[in-house]
């Protein structure tokens, strides 16, 4: 089978796939203009969907194209062919946002930017330090990342909200809803983290009204590169 890698890492990727399969035909890069002639020979495509994106603006296409990306969004533009199988990489980045989201929360609390600073002068730093236990967390896309932050979230005693896409109960959450109840939910939020997908419903949907209805002490950590925040 010809198998055809367009990503940045793309060594990293053809390194697993022949440990996996030392039969596999790999054709690799990270340039879509050099790699026309092997997309047209390729039926399957693993690559990074901009760049995945910009080699089927040359007029090549496969039968199956596998993201290596959880989003998609640059390969759903309406100048692109649609007709081909795609499939996107789920349930591998949970535990790595868990742990960067984590990593902020804790920072914050214990006024880990401050402490550095302090230390750095040679001075004491006095302040008392925060904890996350009783801070409610809101995850705005509690999806397969949304809800591994969460349960990595359970033993610091946080009460934890979520907003998915359609009304229902999602373990750990305390509480759930849909965008609807969001303005609702954002009043009594400690942190707010946006985690949901870059979808035509969710362009600019964070604003000045929205970040109006938060507290003046509450933390936003937007992880996504997209248009949700205006």
């Amino acid at each position: 089978m010809h198998i055809l890698v367009l990503a940045s890492d793309y060594t990293l990727y053809t390194d697993e796939l022949l440990k996996l399969n030392p039969s596999l035909q790999l054709i690799a890069g990270n340039k879509p203009s050099d790699l026309i002639d092997a997309g047209r020979e390729c039926s399957v495509w693993l690559g990074d969907p901009h760049l995945v994106a910009e080699l089927l603006r040359f007029g090549v296409k496969p039968k199956w194209i596998q993201s290596t990306w959880a989003g998609i969004t640059p390969l759903m533009a309406d100048d692109l062919s649609h007709d081909y199988i795609l499939t996107r990489a789920v349930g591998v980045f949970g535990q790595l946002m868990a742990e960067y989201l984590l990593t902020y929360f804790l920072a914050h609390e214990r006024q880990l930017i401050e402490r550095i600073d302090h230390q750095k002068e040679g001075k004491w730093y006095d302040r008392q330090p925060g904890t996350l236990k009783g801070r409610q967390i809101m995850i705005v896309g509690a999806g397969d990342i949304g809800c591994c932050v969460a349960q990595m979230l359970v033993p610091f005693g946080v009460n934890l909200v979520g907003i998915t896409n359609t009304s229902r109960s999602i373990s750990p959450f305390h509480q759930c809803g849909t965008l609807e109840y969001l303005p609702r939910f954002l009043e009594t939020a400690d942190y707010v983290v946006n985690l949901l997908p870059n979808t035509p419903q969710t362009q600019n949907i964070w604003n000045a009204t929205l970040f109006a209805l938060m507290k003046p002490t509450a933390i936003f950590i937007n992880y996504n590169k997209n248009n949700e925040t205006n």
